[in-house]
């Protein structure tokens, strides 16, 4: 990317920095960005906690939904069962 004439200019007409000066000003940068990347390690670590306790909570919920259903056709299962016991039974003592 080409640099203006006044862009050229203005970086001219800059004083040199002291060396103490430049090697303070990459300290701050150095700091600033270990700083921003402690931060989005951070929020990084709570996403995968937040989306992992909801992951954890769905499996749950089907679990429970799958215990429930397995229930539900244990019972009508017996009901069945026994309503066809008793139709043998009757068609039995008929004879």
């Amino acid at each position: 990317m080409a640099t203006s004439p006044s862009q050229q200019a203005d970086a001219q007409s800059l004083p040199p920095r002291a060396p103490e000066e430049a090697e303070s000003v990459l300290s701050s940068l150095v700091y600033a960005t270990r700083a921003e990347s402690q931060f989005c390690l951070s929020e990084k670590l709570n996403f995968r906690e937040f989306i992992t306790h909801r992951f954890f909570v769905a499996v749950k919920k089907c679990k429970d939904s799958a215990l429930e259903r397995q229930k539900s056709l244990e019972d009508e299962k017996e009901q069945f069962q026994k309503a066809a016991y008793t139709v043998l039974e009757m068609l039995n003592s008929r004879e």
